[in-house]
């Protein structure tokens, strides 16, 4: 098994005067080793966070949300990531064909190898 790593860029959802097209790096990462059931998110200028697979493969078809972390679709192609922490909420945006190629890594990732 081998850890997936992606990057991919999404849009940080802010009240802030950023420029609508500003996209920022973000790291996709699927350690099944370590962690068979959870993918980190890493986000600039923040730690990353750990939350389980389900809960981002379920977001990308309706509304879901444990703890810290909210998933959802929005329209036909983006979803949203939120994250929250004591220093606030990050409303994070993605083109849901990169999660979705994401999540088809991980599960390659994890296949049993037949022989």
């Amino acid at each position: 098994m081998s850890v997936v790593e992606q990057y991919a860029r999404a849009h940080i959802v802010s009240d802030a005067d950023i420029a609508d097209d500003a996209a920022v790096p973000v790291v996709l990462r699927y350690d099944p080793e370590a962690d068979p059931r959870s993918v980190r998110v890493g986000l600039p200028g923040t730690d990353e966070w750990t939350f389980s697979r389900a809960l981002l493969e379920q977001g990308l078809r309706a509304p879901v949300g444990s703890g810290e972390v909210r998933v959802w679709p929005c329209g036909r192609v983006q979803a949203v990531v939120e994250f929250h922490s004591p220093h606030g909420v990050s409303v994070v945006q993605f083109e849901q064909k990169a999660l979705l190629r994401f999540l088809r890594r991980t599960y390659m990732a994890t296949a049993p190898v037949r022989g």
